[in-house]
């Protein structure tokens, strides 16, 4: 169809019959297991309570938190929020059964988010936002609370988006994506394809390297640091 091919990473985190969240610690290096037990402990800890909210337990009040987690991301990254406020109503009508939202509150206000949208077989992990600083507690919102989630909801599958490494200590290993674009001039055709062949090639090495140095013991039995 004239169309190019482009591979990109993405971290992914699967259920391989863990059965909960001590059965995924029990597949990490004793190193990693106390690592992620010591992050969640200090972002459970951080004064308030945490919550995962979906359905109708969601309220208009919890997407006017979660757009201004939304505006202060975007405010401190490059490039603009391009979603609008009137996005998240939209979700919270015709969407809210579809939606996993993670609330950080202390003294009943809530001061850190992550929104998550529930498939078929997948928990797709895409907004994060704070307004005010806890230890760790990015990681827990995001990542551990996904993991709880799709454990208790039978998911096979977190996708946790696209860029950090850091995901990968957490359980997240690095996965290759694919799209199809469609361009029409010749010239800027051809020095694109070059480009995204050689990013190919990259994004294949990289996960390989990527996934030799994941969280989970490489020996059935062995507990590697």
């Amino acid at each position: 169809m004239g169309l190019l091919a482009r591979a990109s990473q993405q971290f992914h985190w699967r259920d391989e019959g863990f059965g909960g969240f001590e059965g995924f610690l029990a597949a990490l290096s004793s190193r990693k297991r106390k690592t992620i037990r010591r992050e969640r402990a200090s972002a459970q800890g951080f004064g308030g309570r945490i919550r995962r909210l979906t359905g109708d337990d969601l309220r208009p009040e919890h997407w006017d938190a979660f757009w201004r987690f939304y505006q202060d991301t975007g405010a401190r990254k490059w490039g603009q929020p391009y979603l609008t406020r009137a996005f998240f109503d939209e979700v919270q009508q015709g969407m809210r059964e579809d939606v996993m939202l993670v609330l950080a509150e202390r003294d009943g206000a809530p001061v850190a988010g992550a929104l998550n949208f529930i498939g078929r077989e997948t928990l797709y992990g895409r907004y994060w936002g704070c307004v005010e600083h806890h230890p760790c507690l990015h990681f827990e919102l995001c990542y551990y609370q996904a993991i709880d989630f799709a454990l208790e909801a039978g998911l096979p599958r977190v996708e946790a988006g696209a860029q950090g490494e850091h995901k990968l200590a957490r359980g997240y290993l690095p996965v290759t994506t694919h799209s199809l674009h469609w361009i029409a001039d010749a010239g800027l055709r051809r020095g694109v394809a070059q480009f995204i062949e050689a990013e190919r090639r990259a994004v294949n090495r990289e996960n390989e390297i990527l996934t030799s140095f994941g969280p989970f013991r490489r020996i059935e039995g062995e507990d590697q640091e």
